[in-house]
């Protein structure tokens, strides 16, 4: 095997490791020597590519973030209306929340910890993507209707609050990442987009693992 995929195999599995890790225990609580021993690695491998858990934590988010940031380069690509590619993506999220520990555990770490993953970022990130959509492609009304500026907006906060919502719910009851339970929820919400009400709740925190 040659030594750069060796190197990156490598820096993949202690980043796996440590995401791992920071789930069962913890930021505060995750030591370095396990975290390259769950790798399978050793420590001087880990700080060969760490220099401190910091770095590792950050590693950690950026994957995260990489993570997402395909999920949300497939809704931008999606030929669906707003609604329908919303919840395509909701169930392509939970999908790769709960098969992929890195991406879960980013979603965990505090806002402090890891700058970009925190509730209020994806929130404010989400709507900006769904929003977007919302004005270039319509948000999926009554063919021809009429359509206000604020339509758009208060769809996409809708939308925007439900994937935040239901990603926090999800983290104590997976069933709410349930696919079909995804796709029922997106059954009740209102054809015409007037319905929308203006104003959403403010989602909570998830619980945060360091």
């Amino acid at each position: 095997m040659p030594t750069q995929h060796r190197a990156i195999q490598s820096r993949q599995a202690l980043i796996r490791s440590a995401a791992e890790t920071f789930l069962e225990k913890g930021v505060p609580a995750a030591g370095m020597v396990e975290i390259s021993r769950r790798a399978r690695l050793s420590k001087g491998a880990l700080y060969f590519h760490f220099t401190s858990k910091d770095d590792l934590t950050l590693a950690v988010r950026d994957a995260a973030l990489e993570a997402l940031r395909e999920l949300e380069d497939a809704f931008t690509r999606s030929p669906q209306p707003l609604a329908a590619a919303v919840r395509d993506f909701t169930v392509a999220l939970f999908t790769r929340v709960e098969a992929d520990a890195v991406l879960r555990a980013g979603l965990r770490l505090r806002p402090e910890t890891a700058p970009g993953l925190g509730i209020y970022a994806l929130e404010q990130r989400w709507y900006a993507l769904f929003l977007d959509k919302a004005m270039t492609c319509g948000t999926g009304g009554p063919a021809g209707a009429h359509t206000s500026d604020a339509e758009p907006r208060r769809t996409a906060q809708l939308l925007t609050s439900i994937v935040v919502g239901l990603l926090h719910l999800g983290s104590e009851d997976g069933t709410w990442w349930d696919k079909e339970a995804v796709v029922d929820l997106w059954a009740l919400l209102p054809s015409a987009p007037g319905c929308i009400p203006a104003a959403v709740p403010e989602p909570a925190q998830l619980p945060a693992v360091g």
